[in-house]
């Protein structure tokens, strides 16, 4: 099996898919392009900003692509290449594209506001209120995970701190002749482009070497700046131009890879059971944003649902963005697989460089192709991840600023806690860096996967019920909503389990130089058994509740 036939088939699915299920879904959802949309009628000029379809396609592709749609794929890898290239297509087009479009359209029909407004309206207040506790929280994970992830990279490579500074000038100026000076998109993007490559290279030679807790610093000062700034200024320019970067490296590997046309040397299956655990759940878990994630929804309902200009641009923002990605997971693995699994095995690990290693070396090798330098290629394709993990790191931040906010809404009532953007960033950014240097976002990462997949199962629970409400067909959002709930439970199941051992721990005093044993302490880490069991908790509740409202539906119909 050679790789360009992955990359044929690939394309070919996202296309059709697009056409056919995007038309579907369109039509399911009647959508509206006179039907006035939040960017308009709460415009703001600071949240609530209409957006040009291909900037807001830049900001939410940048923003839920990330580092994510790599990862996740590589480490998946260890199951065999069919498994994972299978599970990205279907996932992609039915679930993952379902999830972000119908995230961002239930949004848009309701103000603007976070899917937590959509569960407090057809769920209940209650549900409302576990749900936004659940995602600040994770947000806040996030946050701490990214910060330590973006200033390990600046540790590394210098470079990649002196091009994300000037990326960051380089996006304020084109906000400023974009919306101020009203300068044309296409000849501004062009510019843009050309000072966006100049950027990278004036980081490669004038590289910026800070600790780790200096970048630390500013990384969190940064954040703040980005979460309380006008989206106009920071968010939405740096992100369109970011994306470019992401457009370019996707290209170059499509080309390099269809170019060389490398045999795929990894196994089709491996086992059903590795190191990771079970092929499932494990496996759709691990894909993560290569096919479906929570945190897509928070993006759709937060910061795209602000800017969309009218209903008919979610289909390319929303539907589309996840197809993109979904491409740019195959690509991802493919890196992996045109590896010997020894090769692998080495590679994949911290010290072998990991799968952001993987990546780059791999697209540095699909570029030489066309004539690029490999080293050229490494450097760019590790820029780009870099600079797209400070995307999600900023735009994380202002969704849990949302997420803080809107937690202390009351109906008509307005809380300085609910107005004041200053006070939730505070929060936000203060509770994420507790995290960050107590050294907790690492020990609680094996959660983020489990739980930001049951975060897209409570996304698509609350679709559902939407769906019934206004009595229309739900069975495309319901079924995917299952299935995913019984891949996060299951997960969540596992999770405990490996973290209960049969061993004993002995918790003792010493009296009168004698050992006295209080008790067995059966468990490896209480931290991630009482979250887990938390998130377990969350996840029973809300389908109880929905179930409620679904069965009081019935009733009334």
């Amino acid at each position: 099996m050679y790789a360009s036939w992955l990359i044929l088939i690939s394309i070919a699915a996202m296309i059709i898919g697009y056409i056919w299920y995007g038309r579907f879904l369109t039509r399911h959802f009647d959508i509206d392009p006179k039907r006035a949309t939040p960017s308009h009628t709460q415009s703001d000029g600071v949240d609530y900003v209409p957006a040009k379809p291909p900037v807001l396609l830049g900001h939410h592709f940048s923003s839920i692509a990330g580092a994510g749609p790599i990862l996740g794929p590589i480490y998946a890898a260890i199951f065999g290449w069919i498994p994972v290239f299978l599970w990205i297509l279907i996932g992609s087009i039915f679930v993952g594209g379902v999830h972000d479009f119908s995230s961002l359209v239930a949004s848009v029909r309701h103000g603007g506001k976070s899917i937590g407004e959509v569960i407090e309206e057809h769920i209940g207040k209650a549900g409302k209120r576990l749900f936004l506790i659940f995602t600040w929280f994770m947000l806040t994970l996030v946050i701490a995970v990214f910060c330590k992830a973006v200033a390990s990279i600046f540790v590394k490579t210098p470079a990649t701190a002196t091009s994300s500074g000037l990326f960051i000038v380089l996006a304020i100026l084109f906000g400023m002749s974009i919306y101020r000076l009203k300068a044309p998109l296409w000849i501004a993007s062009i510019i843009g482009v050309l000072l966006l490559i100049g950027s990278v290279v004036l980081g490669v030679i004038f590289p910026i070497t800070q600790s780790y807790n200096v970048w630390m610093a500013v990384l969190l000062v940064y954040i703040f700046i980005a979460a309380v700034t006008p989206v106009w200024i920071l968010l939405q320019p740096r992100d369109y131009l970011n994306s470019f970067l992401l457009y370019f490296i996707m290209v170059g590997g499509l080309v390099g890879i269809l170019v060389a046309n490398p045999k795929i040397t990894f196994p089709a299956i491996t086992q059903f059971e590795t190191d990771l655990g079970y092929l499932f759940p494990i496996l759709f878990v691990t894909v993560a944003c290569g096919a479906i994630s929570g945190f897509h929804s928070l993006v759709s309902s937060g910061t795209t649902a602000k800017q969309l200009n009218l209903e008919t641009d979610a289909k390319p923002v929303g539907y589309g963005s996840m197809l993109i990605e979904g491409v740019l997971a195959v690509v991802a693995l493919i890196t992996a697989v045109t590896i010997l699994q020894s090769d692998y095995s080495r590679l994949v690990t911290k010290e072998g460089g990991g799968p952001i290693g993987i990546f780059s070396n791999g697209i540095g090798g699909f570029l030489t192709h066309l004539g690029l330098a490999k080293d050229v290629g490494v450097t760019f394709a590790a820029l780009a991840i870099s600079a797209f993990a400070l995307t999600t790191l900023d735009t994380a931040t202002r969704l849990g600023r949302f997420a803080f906010q809107e937690f202390f809404e009351s109906g008509e009532k307005k809380s300085v806690l609910s107005k004041n953007r200053y006070i939730g960033t505070l929060v936000t950014i203060a509770f994420a860096g507790l995290l960050t240097f107590s050294g907790s976002g690492s020990t609680l990462w094996p959660l983020f996967g489990s739980a930001n997949q049951l975060l897209a199962s409570l996304v698509l629970l609350a679709v559902t019920v939407w769906l019934a409400e206004l009595k229309k067909k739900n069975r495309f959002v319901k079924i995917p909503m299952i299935f995913m709930f019984c891949v996060t439970l299951a997960a969540l199941v596992n999770l405990i389990a490996d973290n209960i051992t049969f061993y004993n721990f002995y918790y003792g005093i010493i009296i009168d130089d004698s050992a006295f044993m209080l008790s067995h302490f059966p468990i490896k880490s209480p931290a991630i058994v009482i979250i887990a069991l938390l998130l377990l908790v969350v996840s029973v509740i809300l389908v109880f509740e929905a179930g409620k409202s679904l069965k009081k539906l019935k009733l009334k119909n």
